[in-house]
């Protein structure tokens, strides 16, 4: 029992620790007597001293102290900000080398969550970007006021201060400029802005999205209530700061959520949406929709769907989790009819308009769940030759992954945004489909996240 006793860390400990590999989140994973320890801003190869900061029964979280053996690959990070801000987590690696890392932790969540032999399966290298920063076309940054100064920004890591956020370094400029000026707009009018501890105030966050592409920016004001004092005038100074506005939004938040927007949304000036281009498509973008947040990446991971999906134009493909139609619309001109389906209605509205605009008469769109449109499409007697799944980090709901079983559509393509469950799910797919071919694709530069498009097979 003692032996057991002296093995086990203590708070505050100090002790030497070296580096393995990345986690899931970026952090640094080394072993102190069998057990894992997280130790962020620690690189692979490194010797470091660390002091333990949590320690839980399987495993311990850990500061560095001091850096005996820096990795080679360690660089210094161009953010002032990024040690408070936890936004990016690899602003210290080197940009090559996180490309590496990110397969290793595609590679990792396969071994944790499947039986599979990942040095079997064709797993390829990540595509990374030419110019890994300012690449992010989309703000949400959280208003609060501090020292009489209006702040936008985003909480610090593990905490609920507020970081003032000037240039972010992978934001689009026209976000960081249009966040800015609506932060003076708020200040020089006297906005009051909400207070999260007394739960008072009015304004919550400012979202900024650009299109990349047409250079349309569109300012969303997140409120807690719908009277919004000063309004003309607030419209009016965006107007006049910043000429490149072709949509200002209110959206109406008054729960106490970490959800950024509430259920109702007013059109304060202009258009509903702004315009994006996707390769040769076009998309309207309301201020609910989802889009991807790198668009130059998105095109190189949209063709790795159609590889992956490789349609002759005969195949029916259903494409959940559609959201605004984009994957279904990629690969629409080699499928003989496309199905998409998304619980978000003006998600569904816009798919229906993005493939009116391209003339895609091929594409049906309807709200609601895969799980139970599928099985009702194929009492029908609609049944998918290909499934192209695009689900949130969580994964698919296991009710689809039942369906799928069922369906047994000959192809499953899985773009996934978090390896652990994209690993989880191959796990129960696994009984039917064999992974064919993995592709991991960098859509965040300088942050842990890892997109990855994989090719499943129906065994026969």
């Amino acid at each position: 029992m003692k032996e057991e006793q002296s093995n086990k860390l203590k708070l505050n400990q100090t002790f030497p620790l070296t580096i393995k590999r990345l986690g899931i989140n970026g952090e640094g994973v080394g072993y102190f007597k069998k057990q894992v320890v997280f130790v962020p801003g620690a690189l692979p190869g490194e010797e470091v001293v660390v002091e333990a900061t949590k320690v839980h029964p399987k495993f311990s979280e850990a500061k560095i102290k001091k850096i005996r053996k820096q990795s080679e690959f360690r660089v210094k990070p161009p953010c002032p900000i990024y040690e408070e801000c936890g936004g990016c987590q690899l602003q210290h690696l080197r940009y090559d080398q996180q490309l590496k890392e990110k397969r290793d932790i595609v590679i990792q969540a396969l071994e944790r969550h499947t039986k599979l032999d990942s040095s079997k399966l064709e797993i390829k290298e990540t595509i990374g970007m030419e110019d890994p920063w300012s690449y992010r076309n989309k703000s949400q940054f959280q208003v609060g006021f501090r020292d009489g100064k209006v702040l936008a920004g985003l909480y610090g890591m593990n905490s609920h201060r507020l970081i003032n956020i000037e240039q972010c370094a992978v934001q689009h400029p026209q976000t960081n400029k249009a966040t800015k000026t609506v932060k003076r707009i708020l200040q020089d009018l006297k906005i009051p802005i909400y207070n999260e501890k007394s739960k008072k105030g009015l304004i919550r966050t400012i979202v900024a999205r650009v299109g990349i592409q047409t250079g349309e920016l569109q300012i969303v004001l997140i409120t807690t209530k719908k009277e919004l004092p000063k309004r003309e005038l607030i419209i009016q100074e965006i107007k006049k700061r910043l000429p490149e506005v072709k949509s200002i939004i209110q959206n109406i938040n008054g729960q106490k959520t970490s959800l950024i927007f509430g259920d109702e949304t007013v059109n304060l000036e202009g258009s509903d949406f702004i315009q994006e281009t996707l390769g040769d498509l076009q998309f309207e973008l309301s201020a609910r929709t989802f889009f991807q947040l790198n668009p130059e990446q998105t095109v190189k991971l949209y063709n790795e769907v159609k590889k992956a999906a490789s349609l002759t134009g005969t195949e029916k493909v259903a494409d959940a989790y559609c959201g605004v139609g984009t994957i279904g619309l990629w690969v629409a001109d080699g499928a003989a009819e496309i199905r998409g389906m998304d619980i978000i209605p003006e998600s569904i509205e816009d798919a229906k308009k993005n493939a009116a605009r391209h003339g895609i008469k091929h594409a049906k769109y309807v709200t609601g769940k895969a799980e139970i449109l599928l099985p009702k499409w194929v009492k029908e007697g609609w049944k998918p030759d290909v499934i192209i799944v695009d689900p949130p980090r969580t994964g698919l709901d296991e009710q689809l992954l039942k369906t799928i079983l069922k369906v047994k559509p000959k192809k499953v393509v899985y773009v996934s945004c978090n390896p652990s469950t994209l690993a989880k799910d191959i796990s129960v797919l696994n009984r039917s489909y064999k992974v064919e071919m993995m592709q991991p694709v960098d859509m965040f530069p300088q942050t842990s996240h890892v997109e990855c498009v994989t090719q499943l097979i129906l065994k026969l």
